[in-house]
């Protein structure tokens, strides 16, 4: 993440803890109630690549994080 380039941390910590991982779920569950999409980026190599996900268990284990971005507005 570079501040200032839209990026914001929303939260963060060590799924394989239980306290850690309540707190992940339920911050993504909140970020997709107020209307957000989730993707977690599946590229390194300078592409802008990233699988969509619509329930934290579908999260890969070894994800450094998760990309929350607004729905596209329109029809």
């Amino acid at each position: 993440m570079k501040p200032g380039h839209g990026d914001v941390l929303l939260a963060e910590g060590d799924p394989e803890l239980a306290g850690d991982e309540q707190r992940l779920v339920d911050e993504f569950r909140r970020q997709l109630d107020l209307g957000m999409w989730a993707a977690v980026p599946s590229s390194d190599d300078g592409r802008h690549e990233a699988q969509m996900v619509r329930d934290f268990a579908e999260v890969p284990r070894d994800a450094e994080r998760i990309v929350f971005f607004p729905r596209a507005a329109g029809g």
